[in-house]
């Protein structure tokens, strides 16, 4: 069994403010540090680090450039326990995003593709006995096809976290098996307002419109899944230092517990208490999450 990521690696600036600036507003900030990012990078370190004590390989497919910022992106990857022979590097700088952290723990950011828009699909090489290739967003949906096309032919399953959301879901469609969205990403594909973004609703219009299983992460109320059934989870009572890269925490966990053979409740399940960790950890502590202290966590849920 093995899991092949392939995202998006970027260097986070991540800036404490009291809130969000105004149209040609400055507004001093409290704090700011830098970190490993990109959707697809922060997925491969939460599954790489939980997969390696649950013998689940995890492999990254990336392009990052020749810089300290590509440097550091392979050490942290390393370091997580994720294969790297799959990252590409060009001369184009590597990728970069600026994010805003709110007291309440909420945020916003700006990503810069850069290096990330020239991963050759072609060049990547799959692993042997690959179970679950996850797929997001932040590249070119031709890049995401053509690796899902490969993956299909090589016996894969696809997870797809439709993240960030597109204006023309169906032009992105990767055919996935399971398709993991929040509320802002459900109600951009269904053409609605979030207001009117039932979760269960949404769910199973999704589930019907794309042909595969649907997890709806809806932070503090829980998460929606939409299989054969719609179920409900509700989320762990945690006080949130930070929601700054939870669904990623979130969708790394699921895809090793998928890579194991866990049925999509079960892994949701063991997901929804891997994001409560993540929100309610300092940074510099969130590696040291494990999967013991997941799985007590998980015990807890009631469904």
């Amino acid at each position: 069994m093995s899991i092949l990521v392939v995202g998006a690696i970027h260097h986070d600036v991540i800036v404490d403010a009291p809130r969000l600036p105004r149209e040609d507003e400055t507004l001093p900030g409290t704090g700011v540090r830098y970190a490993f990012g990109g959707k697809g990078g922060n997925q491969a370190v939460a599954a790489g680090r939980l997969g390696r004590s649950m013998g689940v390989p995890v492999v990254m497919a990336a392009c990052i450039g020749r810089d300290g910022q590509g440097d550091h992106a392979l050490t942290t990857l390393e370091q997580a326990g994720v294969d790297i022979r799959a990252i590409q590097r060009v001369d184009t700088p590597s990728g970069m995003s600026v994010a805003l952290s709110l007291p309440d723990g909420s945020y916003g950011a700006v990503i810069v593709s850069a290096s990330n828009l020239s991963l050759d699909p072609a060049r990547i090489e799959l692993p042997d006995r690959l179970d679950w290739l996850v797929l997001q967003n932040e590249l070119p949906h031709t890049t995401n096809r053509q690796v899902a096309r490969r993956a299909k032919q090589a016996g894969a399953r696809i997870l797809h976290n439709a993240a960030p959301a597109r204006g023309s879901p169906n032009e992105g469609s990767v055919h996935a098996d399971i398709m993991v969205v929040n509320r802002v990403e459900a109600a951009d594909m269904l053409g609605i307002g979030q207001s009117d973004c039932d979760p269960e609703q949404a769910a199973a219009t999704l589930r019907d419109r794309f042909a595969c299983d649907i997890v709806l992460t809806l932070g503090a109320n829980g998460v929606v899944i939409a299989d054969d059934t719609v179920a409900a989870l509700p989320a762990h009572p945690v006080a949130v230092i930070s929601a700054h890269g939870a669904g990623d925490a979130f969708v790394g966990a699921l895809a090793v517990q998928l890579a194991r053979g866990a049925p999509l409740v079960d892994a949701s399940v063991f997901a929804n208490a891997a994001g409560a960790l993540h929100v309610s950890t300092p940074v510099d502590d969130r590696g040291r999450i494990t999967n013991d202290a997941i799985a007590i966590l998980a015990q807890t849920s009631s469904r």
